[in-house]
This record gives C-alpha cells, sequence and structure tokens, in this order.
C-alpha cells in the first residue's frame, strides 16, 4: 500500500494512493479511523481492508461513479505524509561511497543526527533559501517510517516496528553545518526536509529495502546513484541503535544517509541556487520532487 497525507479545504487528512492519480480518503470509506498515521499505524489490519475493499472498484472512480471516497490527487494538497513527527533521526556517512568520496574509513557504528520537525516540505513545495543562504546541498535518501514503539529493539524484532518506507531529501546548509561542528542548525532549516510523496509499506518492498536504486537529480542532471546495497548499516541495525536509549515512537522517521555524489564534495563544489529543481527517486517507491526558490520575509 502507498500511505498518503492531504488536505482539500480542511485539516490533513490520512488516505491511499492507487495511483499517481488516484487515491481514496480513508476517513470517506471508515469513518470509524483515527485522523492520523501516528495512530492509524496500530490499525493495519484495518487499513488493509479498507484498501483490500476499494481498490478492485478503482476502474469505477475513473468512469465517474459517485459515492464513494475517491481521491483525484492532481486536485488535493498532497502534504508530506508523516505531519509533525516527533522525531527526524538521520544517518551521518552510511553509504560506502559517500565514505569514498571523503576519503574517510567507515565509521564503526551509526553517526546519529538529528533535523527539527519544522524542516519537512511536501512533495512539490518550494526549498525556500534566504539570500544570504549560498552553500545549501541536498541530499537524496530512503527514510523508514516507525510504525510500532519500543525502546532496546532487538535487531532480529526491527521488521516489526517498520511502518514503511519514503523517498526523503536531507537539504543541507554547509556554512552553518561546518562552522557549528555538529549538524543541527544545518540540517533544520525550514523547506530543508522535503519527504513523500508516499509511504510505502514493507510487504511491497524487498526485505529491509536491500537493493533499491537511489538518484538525486538538479534540473535533470544525475548527481547521485547509488544502491542501498552500499548501505554500510542497514535499516534493522539502526533501528536498533537508534532505540538504545531512545524510544522511537509511531510516525518518527529515520532518514538513512546519503550516497556519494553531494554538491559540497565536487570539485568545484556546487550548490543549490533559485530556479533549480531537485528529484529524489528511489526505486519501488517513486519520486520526490522540489523547486527551489528565494525566500524572502513577509513585509510587515
Amino acid at each position: 500500500m502507498k500511505l498518503i497525507t492531504f488536505t482539500q479545504g480542511s485539516g490533513p487528512r490520512p488516505g491511499l494512493a492507487l495511483s499517481e492519480s488516484l487515491g481514496i480518503d480513508l476517513l470517506a470509506a471508515d469513518p470509524t479511523l483515527p485522523g492520523n498515521w501516528h495512530a492509524l499505524f496500530a490499525m493495519m489490519d484495518a487499513v488493509r481492508a479498507v484498501h483490500d475493499r476499494l481498490a478492485p472498484r478503482a476502474a469505477a472512480a475513473r468512469s465517474g461513479a459517485q459515492n464513494l471516497p475517491w481521491l483525484d490527487l492532481r486536485k488535493v494538497r498532497v502534504l508530506a505524509p508523516i505531519v509533525l513527527p516527533q522525531k527526524i533521526i538521520c544517518v551521518g556517512l552510511n553509504y560506502r561511497d559517500h565514505a569514498e568520496e571523503q576519503n574517510k574509513p567507515l565509521p564503526p557504528r551509526p553517526l546519529l543526527f538529528s533535523k527539527a520537525p519544522s524542516c519537512l516540505q511536501m512533495p512539490g513545495g518550494p526549498i525556500e533559501l534566504p539570500e544570504d543562504l549560498d552553500q545549501v546541498d541536498a541530499e537524496a535518501e530512503i527514510a523508514v517510517v516507525i510504525g510500532k514503539p519500543g525502546r532496546r529493539i532487538p535487531r532480529e524484532r526491527a521488521r516489526d516496528h517498520i511502518a514503511g518506507y519514503t523517498c526523503f531529501n536531507d537539504v543541507s546548509d554547509r556554512a552553518a553545518q561546518y562552522a557549528d561542528k555538529q549538524f543541527f542548525r544545518g540540517k533544520s532549516i525550514d523547506t530543508g526536509g522535503p519527504c513523500g510523496p508516499w509511504i510505502v509499506t514493507p510487504d511491497e518492498l524487498p526485505d529491509l529495502a536491500h537493493g533499491l536504486d537511489v538518484t538525486c537529480r538538479w534540473n535533470g542532471a544525475v548527481m547521485q546513484h547509488s544502491n542501498t546495497r552500499q548501505l554500510i548499516f542497514p535499516v534493522d541495525e539502526l533501528i536498533a541503535h537508534a532505540s538504545l536509549n531512545m524510544t522511537l515512537l509511531p510516525g518518527d522517521i529515520i532518514s538513512t544517509g546519503t550516497p556519494g555524489g553531494v554538491g559540497v564534495f565536487r570539485d568545484p563544489p556546487v550548490f543549490l541556487r533559485p530556479g533549480d529543481t531537485v528529484e529524489v527517486e528511489v526505486q519501488g517507491i517513486g519520486v520526490l520532487s522540489n523547486p527551489v526558490v528565494r525566500w524572502t520575509p513577509p513585509a510587515d
């Protein structure tokens, strides 16, 4: 299944995407369901029942059938699939090719840092750059979304805690990152966490999302292209490590790291500019596309 969050003249609502253009409004299909994915992850059997009941009738939606909870995804606003997760956990230096381009040894354990949840941006939403941010980079990543809470999760039980996977763009202000000698400020710029367009449930992907191509394009040109086989620490190990001393909660996002090819390590370095378009594509999930625009303060 492909899990979405959308809005259509009201607050965020959960839904299912059946194609690029057709979806199901979950609350219209079953008003007894809770209104956000944080709670719905504990009720995935009920969500699956809605999907299995309505998905075979998708052709009826295209023929104009009424009184069914169909969504025209071209006419609603598709948001980041998780609204305000409690935590966004990211992983540094987790692709072998990314370590090689920096001439760094492989880390002995996962290097975790956080992004502020306020950085999230929806598919198609702009990455906004104030004039003084001139060293901003993009990082294509596959992210895992937690569906079941847990602390000190054994690696062999990590699969039980996965709600699904999504595309993530770890937009990074390199000037702040290197000036601070830590990541939080440079990784948390507003609109610097594009995510989506949906969460794909684990049953639709290889075990632990192994063997998936990850690509980043700037203005159509490939900047990054790798495969999750290059991950130093796979998804189950990341979940076990991250949960050692903190509880992972439904809706938490763990973005698993970026491959080689980022702009800052090119010769010469290249950075995002207003007018650019960034695409993150993960095999089996889809494409997350966002334009880059100049941000100016609102008038008094």
